[in-house]
């Protein structure tokens, strides 16, 4: 889906439109304003051209645009603001305290779920669009992992969030869907079996390095270094934001899934 992005944006001509500049011609030298690009400059495949220096630049100024507008869009948390503008409450008040869509539903009925829902995906959707445009597919990668930081921690709400597991799925959705399949038949299954939204979650999150590893294998292909690194931290990050769930779940104390609307 990533590169159906890049196809797209291509196409349409939005780069020129937007004055984007994803290719430097170096003395004649073509020099990509990505990862690989970015890699051949510090390994000195045009270090001795001065003009080089403008693609490392350029790169460096993308990835700030595809870390402080992701953060600030993830930090807009939909179930703090449904819950404060339709039911005029905070939702971390009730339930688990969570401010995430399982909270929301349990707290709220399907109404608040689905707003939450929608208001979620929409933000990471906003947010992998400008990392592809920025900077491809590690553009792509760091505004998806930092509007996650943004949801987890949103600067707008003391720092008091959600655990970032629909944001991410959204991320791993837009950037290869195969993945997110297997990510999602086994958080789907897990729930089933189990009805344990976290337990779906955290299992997700512990199996995400390995599916995109087999994922690039079966397709004949090595996975990139970054799929691979930040699957790795998506996945460690998941897991550490569920650990109080970890603990109830050892004590039998985890609630299951019901989204049926809860006394507050």
């Amino acid at each position: 889906m990533l590169q159906f992005f890049e196809w797209f944006w291509k196409a349409i001509g939005l780069y020129e439109k937007l004055g984007i500049q994803r290719e430097i011609v170096v003395d004649g030298v073509t020099m990509e304003v990505s990862f690989q690009g970015f890699l051949n400059w510090l390994h000195g495949d045009l270090l001795d051209k001065g003009e080089s220096v403008s693609a490392a630049l350029a790169f460096c100024a993308g990835i700030l645009i595809c870390t402080i507008i992701p953060y600030l869009l993830g930090s807009l948390n939909a179930a703090i603001i449904v819950s404060k503008y339709k039911y005029h409450d905070d939702i971390r008040k009730y339930g688990s305290g969570n401010a995430g869509l399982t909270n929301m539903g349990r707290v709220f009925g399907k109404q608040g779920a689905l707003l939450t829902l929608f208001g979620d995906i929409l933000k990471q959707f906003l947010s992998v669009l400008i990392g592809i445009i920025a900077c491809g597919e590690l553009g792509a990668y760091f505004a998806g992992v930092f509007c996650m930081l943004g949801h987890i921690a949103p600067v707008y709400y003391h720092f008091r969030g959600g655990k970032g597991v629909l944001t991410a799925a959204t991320m791993i959705l837009m950037i290869d869907w195969q993945v997110f399949l297997i990510a999602a038949a086994i958080f789907a299954l897990t729930v089933l079996i189990t009805r344990y939204v976290s337990l779906g979650s955290i299992l997700g999150g512990f199996a995400l390095p390995g599916i995109v590893y087999i994922s690039a294998t079966m397709r004949g292909t090595f996975p990139s270094m970054p799929s691979l690194c930040f699957s790795l931290f998506i996945g460690m990050l998941l897991i550490f934001m569920h650990r109080s769930n970890i603990r109830r779940l050892f004590e039998g104390r985890e609630n299951k899934l019901s989204f049926k609307k809860k006394e507050k």
